[in-house]
């Protein structure tokens, strides 16, 4: 009973037992009538509620939002129905995708009640279909699902899911706003295969790159050694060149051996060479 149907049925009837007892029994049970007239014909629905009216067994209406008046006992009120969005938790256990694999789905369904006439005439309860029907959409959707897709691709399954529970609720009265599913979970020992194949793919790439690199960087010491060979100041600049950035950090001291030091000045190594010879065919 709503606060206001309470209250005048309250005010009515201790006005009609007041009056019966300090006047007269016969001047008090009108207001007592009165009082249980407004208490079965003044109902109330809130902002969100629609309330379904049968008179004499056929639909006399959908009232509310607000105060309305029933005819006691000709008129019954069948269904109370709120069209506030509702959410709907569901799951799927050991449900098999196409490639056979068991996996057990979570899921929530977002719906609104758009016609309360055939959401409390259409069917018996329409909550517990909707849940049924979610469920069964569910399993059917996993079942035409590889695993793959089914994991990497969850907006797709989402909006399949809305669209197949929503055709089949829209005859109820019911609109299916949105479905999520919150968790798909697969066995451990499959976890554990699928972490080690992330593993060796990561590793196949991973050793792909340092082969391109490695075959970059030996096109860069073939394209090096063309210039060295017909440039020898250029080697020669280039050993100094590491020589200084060997010991420049910590101030190292370094022995170079005597043929590494021709290395670096190959026209001084061959004036040497040549005067080395000449005093051998001299003597």
């Amino acid at each position: 009973m709503n606060p206001i149907t309470f209250f005048l049925t309250t005010v009515f009837g201790l006005l009609g037992i007041g009056l019966g007892a300090t006047t007269s029994p016969w001047l008090g049970a009108p207001f007592i009538i009165i009082a249980l007239l407004i208490a079965a014909a003044l109902k109330m629905a809130n902002t969100w509620q629609k309330f379904v009216v049968l008179r004499a067994g056929n639909l006399q209406g959908v009232r509310g939002p607000g105060l309305f008046l029933i005819i006691p006992v000709i008129d019954n009120v069948v269904a109370v129905i709120d069209e506030r969005i509702q959410t709907m938790a569901f799951n799927a256990e050991q449900a098999l995708t196409k490639d056979t694999v068991p996996v057990n789905v979570d899921a929530i369904i977002f719906w609104h009640v758009h016609d309360a006439r055939q959401a409390a005439l259409e069917i018996t309860n329409y909550r517990e279909a909707i849940d049924r029907v979610a469920q069964t959409s569910l399993r059917e959707m996993i079942g035409s699902s590889m695993l793959s897709s089914l994991l990497s691709d969850r907006k797709a399954a989402d909006e399949h899911l809305r669209d197949v529970i929503g055709l089949k609720t829209t005859q109820w009265g019911v609109t299916v706003m949105s479905v999520e599913i919150r968790d798909v979970a697969i066995p451990v020992a499959l976890q554990d295969a699928m972490s080690r194949q992330a593993q060796a793919e990561r590793e196949k790439q991973a050793r792909v790159i340092l082969g391109s690199a490695e075959a970059e960087v030996a096109g860069k010491f073939v394209e090096a050694a063309t210039i060295y060979a017909g440039n020898p100041a250029a080697l020669q600049l280039r050993a100094m060149n590491i020589i200084y950035e060997t010991t420049k950090e910590r101030g190292a001291t370094i022995l170079i051996p005597t043929a590494m030091v021709d290395s670096l000045n190959p026209p001084g190594a061959l004036v040497r060479a040549g005067q080395a010879a000449a005093l051998k065919g001299a003597a």
